[in-house]
């Protein structure tokens, strides 16, 4: 597992994904709880089904980075963004049956530029601040990076994973 506050390859500069989910959300509860649910089903669609490995594991992603976004990047009025991307060269959806891993990378956007994530150790008895160990434990690679045009940040983690069939 690898955490880095900056990606290799900034996603604005990276290929074209073969996949693209991008929305933005209400920074609530509710909007984290839809934004988990549409990552799950767009997975789903994209060759990924509802309970496996990548779908579940992604999924618990978005919780995780949602749920910090509207807890810690809130910003009255503003929305938190989301975009979900399947590598361009992978197997997911496209048939070509080589086999090889598919990227999926989750980004969640918000407005608040002070409060960056860092993975510090909670107390035994304390009821938050294991998030982020999650996020660490389950992605291939994690980070945070600056918004381009506006205050604020995004954190995002990648997975490799097969195509379930």
């Amino acid at each position: 597992m690898e955490s880095t506050t900056h990606p290799t390859q900034p996603a604005h500069e990276a290929e074209a994904p073969a996949r693209e989910f991008d929305m933005c959300f209400t920074s609530t509860p509710r909007g984290a709880r839809l934004a988990r649910r549409l990552v799950s089903h767009r997975l789903h669609k994209w060759g990924h089904p509802y309970n496996t490995t990548a779908n579940d594991t992604v999924t618990l992603l978005a919780a995780e980075l949602t749920a910090n976004a509207v807890r810690h990047g809130h910003v009255p009025g503003r929305d938190f963004h989301l975009r979900l991307t399947v590598d361009a060269s992978a197997d997911a959806g496209t048939g070509t049956g080589t086999g090889r891993p598919t990227r999926i990378r989750i980004e969640v956007t918000d407005t608040r530029t002070e409060r960056l994530p860092a993975l510090t150790a909670p107390t035994p008895d304390a009821e938050a601040g294991r998030g982020l160990h999650l996020v660490a434990a389950l992605a291939t690679r994690w980070g945070t990076t600056p918004r381009i045009a506006a205050p604020g940040k995004t954190v995002w983690a990648e997975i490799n994973a097969r195509p379930d069939r």
